[in-house]
């Protein structure tokens, strides 16, 4: 059972595709295979995936921002999705638990600890998102729901793509906030990555990083037309910190795009950590910003 978990993280992280998931179970009887599993997903954004996949979930995670599915409110909480309750977990037997895999490092040895079996899906990005949709549907026994949501996602890329071909890509420095400091997102963030979609020219392409820490000098130097704004947590203090910053350091007020008042936050709901399926919207408010509509 150990070479099979181990096998299960690294097909739906998409570390690599090796083959270790036995296939031919998963296509045999595919129409109810996941009726039988017993599921747990310990993120909201894992869960609007089992819910948008027709998967039955036996707990879910607390959370404070996002809104449970109504199909999945009345079912046991495990935590948050930073740090579940192992003993809530154990207590409810899964035979999968599902989380995002930004968050491997801090819940592998935990669930290696529990002897619980687990995948880790990358929501690092949209195109992330969809692929794990995919091994999530061959996994489950649902492979016409997940197609459905790819179909979907394909015409409203191409749709979405034909829209802004006409414009000049602009320059993008996007910061992401904590109570009390800050990083800058590349492109291998979520927000970044849905900056990519949208046409912008990332300031800090070209790392493996998903957040860096570079000092305001180095990024007054990149020259942005524009600087977007957003949060890891606690989004309303972290829209009062960045204001406070933006008005009490000097720097920032030699920065062009504060010049020419291009500097918005985004909405948290919509530019968190995690892909969801409001990334149309996500999508959609980039478009005005970047291309002032």
């Amino acid at each position: 059972m150990n070479k099979f978990k181990s096998c299960i993280v690294l097909f739906i992280s998409l570390l690599f595709f090796s083959g270790c998931v036995d296939q031919n179970e998963a296509s045999n009887n595919s129409d109810n295979l996941s009726d039988d599993l017993k599921i747990i997903g310990t993120s909201m954004a894992t869960v609007y995936i089992m819910e948008k996949l027709d998967v039955d979930l036996i707990g879910v995670p607390d959370s404070e921002i996002d809104d449970c599915p109504n199909r999945y409110e009345k079912l046991p909480k495990v935590g948050m999705a930073m740090t579940p309750d192992m003993e809530i977990i154990k207590s409810l037997n899964p035979d999968y638990i599902f989380s995002p895999v930004s968050l491997i490092s801090d819940l592998l040895p935990k669930y290696e600890a529990a002897d619980v079996d687990y995948g880790f899906l990358n929501l690092n990005n949209v195109q992330g998102m969809y692929k794990s949709i995919d091994d999530l549907g061959e996994l489950l026994g649902r492979e016409k729901e997940a197609k459905a949501l790819r179909d979907d996602f394909e015409k409203f890329i191409k749709n979405y793509k034909e829209k802004n071909k006409n414009f000049k890509s602009p320059k993008i420095l996007v910061l992401m906030g904590l109570p009390g400091s800050y990083v800058v997102a590349t492109e291998n963030s979520y927000v970044g990555s849905l900056v990519e979609l949208a046409g912008g020219e990332n300031v800090y392409a070209g790392t493996d990083q998903q957040f860096i820490n570079i000092n305001t000098e180095d990024m007054i130097e990149k020259n942005p037309d524009i600087i977007l704004r957003c949060a890891h947590a606690m989004p309303n203090d972290v829209v009062k910190m960045f204001k406070e910053e933006f008005e009490t350091n000097d720097i920032w007020k030699h920065f062009r795009a504060v010049k020419e008042n291009k500097v918005y936050d985004l909405e948290y709901k919509k530019f968190g950590m995690s892909a969801k399926f409001n990334y149309k919207e996500a999508l959609e408010d980039l478009r005005e910003v970047l291309y002032e509509e």
